[in-house]
């Protein structure tokens, strides 16, 4: 049963929106996307702000259990139902990146995706991501990150305040690669492209990656 999440941590404008718009993101390539964000997986896995739960269908049978944390109470009611039709045994809590409900070191892989876009503290919830993976698990990644060309990130820079408030706190001129490797992670995979995930929004940069706790 759904329970309620912090107030500050609630957009429900942007998540009705999102239950819109999500379908005709993976009909343009996010289908694509998640096949390979999640591909080799084993064990148990956390994800991370798992949104109405699109990425469910995408796990390999060698995951053993997925638990998924939201703290946005509408998304959380879709992502449950998203859960009841799951051949994969998923849980879905409420929950915030920066405090994991999960016990040290109790996971094989952690799941981000489009979630370190948004977050309020990106180290905090690096840290806890560390905190609860095995030695050696393993950070799985999807995100949308801010540009290397330098005229094209200060256009993200003076964009940014308008695109928070209308994306339910989404940040496009964050460079996550480099705070994932300053929160001690290795990289060992990543890919780089351009993707729009609506007709009406600009191609921004996007990538897809792995990277090994210590």
């Amino acid at each position: 049963m759904t329970t309620t999440g912090r107030k500050e941590l609630q957009h429900p404008r942007f998540a009705r929106q999102y239950l819109k718009t999500a379908a005709e993101s993976d009909r343009r390539g996010g289908d694509a996307h998640r096949d390979r964000l999640l591909a080799g997986l084993t064990g148990r896995v956390l994800e991370v702000g798992a949104g109405q739960g699109r990425n469910f269908r995408h796990y390999p049978d060698t995951v053993t259990e997925v638990v998924a944390v939201e703290p946005d109470d509408t998304l959380r009611t879709a992502a449950e139902q998203a859960a009841t039709s799951s051949e994969l045994r998923v849980t879905v809590v409420p929950g915030e990146a920066a405090e994991l409900p999960a016990e040290n070191g109790e996971f094989d892989a952690v799941v981000v995706s489009l979630v370190l876009c948004s977050v309020t503290d990106v180290p905090g919830a690096l840290a806890e991501a560390t905190r609860v993976l095995r030695p050696r698990g393993q950070l799985r990644f999807y995100e949308h990150v801010r540009s290397p060309h330098w005229w094209a990130g200060l256009l993200e820079d003076a964009i940014t305040p308008l695109w928070s408030r209308a994306g339910g706190g989404c940040h496009p001129n964050r460079d996550t690669e480099a705070a994932i490797r300053a929160a001690g992670f290795t990289v060992s995979e990543i890919d780089r492209f351009g993707f729009a995930f609506s007709p009406f929004v600009p191609n921004t940069l996007h990538v897809i990656g792995t990277a090994v706790r210590p």
